[in-house]
């Protein structure tokens, strides 16, 4: 069984290339991915890069081309849900593109030919990826960096609910305000918002594969946005990513949450 480990950027992607055992390397449609072993799991690893249609082309590439049964996302998003703060994670249990506007023909929101609004994670892979998140973040309290801009006085933690995807990066107070408002008034309480999670989510329902993400809150999709991104990127999101995936691939081959 074949677990594919997708990221937008590779600062995303942590060191797992670095720790994969027995890799070889694979190149289509302009993309890198790398097969091998990882804490006793046969992996694939990929780069989608930024945006839906680019993530989209490479789930497809993992299932056709590379034999992956199921995708894994890690990355970074902005904070959205009341309490969802810089440092913490949030496990997706659905995803929306938050972009999407087919009205008045179709609801807006709806993804026209689904009759649905949401795409739903897989139950299983997501509650090994928050256990995973917990008991790292349990344990790494005062191992974030003070230059990373994570307030020491906020302990991480973890949530699930639904993540938001739409080509476009939320970066200003007012358009984030406006999105959360609008979502929530049609019952759709955002907790992240990002630029491929949705998009994999609907590749994965075609296929028929099982989709799960995990995404560590960068900023507040605000006016801060862009303040320590990249620091807080290689401090702080490359090592979530690497020990959340250790634990996950661990955790899957005991089948224990």
């Amino acid at each position: 069984m074949t677990t594919a480990i997708l990221s937008a950027l590779p600062e995303e992607q942590g060191g797992l290339v670095q720790t994969l055992e027995q890799r070889e390397q694979f190149q289509y449609a302009g993309r890198v991915f790398w097969r091998g072993r990882l804490h006793g799991q046969t992996v694939v690893l990929g780069l989608s890069g930024i945006g839906k249609v680019a993530a989209a082309t490479t789930a497809v590439v993992l299932f056709e081309r590379l034999g992956a049964q199921r995708i894994v996302f890690t990355g970074v998003a902005g904070g959205m849900g009341e309490g969802v703060q810089v440092g913490d994670v949030v496990i997706a249990t659905q995803f929306l593109q938050h972009d999407m506007d087919a009205s008045p023909i179709f609801p807006r929101w709806e993804v026209p030919g689904y009759g649905c609004t949401q795409f739903a994670c897989d139950p299983e892979l997501s509650t090994l990826l928050f256990a995973a998140a917990h008991a790292y973040l349990t344990n790494t309290q005062a191992d974030i960096p003070r230059s990373s801009g994570v307030a020491r006085t906020h302990l991480a933690r973890v949530h699930q609910g639904l993540i938001v995807s739409g080509d476009r990066f939320v970066s200003t107070l007012a358009e984030s305000i406006a999105l959360r408002t609008t979502l929530a008034a049609a019952g759709h309480q955002a907790l992240a918002v990002e630029m491929e999670g949705a998009a994999v989510a609907q590749v994965c329902s075609d296929f028929g594969k099982p989709f799960a993400a995990v995404r560590t809150i960068s900023d507040r999709a605000d006016d801060s946005a862009h303040i320590d991104f990249p620091r807080f990127i290689c401090e702080v999101a490359r090592p979530y990513a690497d020990h959340i995936i250790a634990g996950f691939l661990q955790r899957q081959l005991v089948g224990v949450a």
